[in-house]
């Protein structure tokens, strides 16, 4: 096989230019002294090519099976580390070496769930360099105060580093997207517990943001917001305002209000 058609139904845009491909394999650091390297849609391997080379054992998946024809034809040196299986679904820590780094040009239309896949599954995965929408990826690396800064910027940022590393032009793909994209990567900190209900933090930051517009008194209606807590000053600023901590501080104050209840 010597061509793979790209699929607008996967998501599919093929970069072209070896030059960022080489600068997206170099992200990878090595951070939290993973050996394995799982790489997420490969497509017809121009990411690959470079990530063989890496002092990593490497690994690839994706859902189309053009793909995998074509990569188990041109990389030999892949042979039985060619999963046809979706990320999201697939029991990748049956077969992989955890801690595990992921890398990949995420497909747009799913980049959300892979990141929320990524959280599941965040002890096991030490490192993740990835190329998505632009905006997407400033939004997971923006720090509170800024608008762009949202549910998936504090739920990622509990858990990692997240540094914005370049922006790539529609030009460099095949077939080209209609906007800029983003190469960021996120390094696993040192936090294992959040040091509150977890379920209640997500619940607290989801809700926050449903309603970014209102203020958090407003905003957490939805989920019952004690009344004893009507009055504090944090209820009055805007979920974008919120570092983790204070949303870690948040949920430990509703949690203790409701034990009381």
């Amino acid at each position: 096989m010597s061509f793979v058609r790209p699929k607008k139904h996967l998501g599919q845009h093929f970069l072209k230019d070896l030059n960022i491909a080489q600068k997206i394999a170099d992200g990878l650091t090595g951070h939290g002294g993973y050996q394995t390297i799982l790489e997420i849609g490969p497509g017809t391997g121009v990411l690959t090519k470079f990530l063989i080379n890496k002092p990593f054992e490497t690994w690839a998946i994706d859902v189309d099976r053009e793909s995998i024809d074509y990569l188990e034809v041109h990389f030999k040196s892949l042979e039985r580390k060619i999963i046809h299986g979706d990320f999201l679904k697939y029991d990748f820590l049956s077969v992989l070496e955890s801690p595990l780094a992921v890398i990949g040009n995420f497909p747009y239309n799913i980049s959300s769930q892979i990141f929320f896949r990524i959280l599941d599954f965040r002890n096991n995965i030490s490192e993740v360099v990835c190329m998505i929408q632009k905006e997407v990826a400033e939004r997971l690396a923006s720090p509170p105060g800024n608008k762009a800064y949202g549910i998936l910027s504090v739920l990622l940022q509990a858990y990692y580093d997240i540094e914005y590393l370049f922006t790539v032009k529609p030009g460099v793909f095949n077939p080209p997207p209609k906007v800029d994209s983003g190469v960021i990567r996120l390094k696993r900190n040192s936090v294992r517990e959040l040091g509150c209900d977890e379920v209640l933090f997500k619940r607290v930051v989801k809700a926050g943001f449903q309603m970014r517009r209102k203020t958090l008194r407003n905003a957490l209606k939805a989920i019952n917001l004690p009344t004893e807590l009507a009055d504090h000053p944090m209820l009055s600023l805007r979920a974008e305002t919120l570092s983790v901590n204070q949303f870690i501080e948040l949920t430990n104050l509703i949690s203790a209000c409701q034990k009381r209840a």
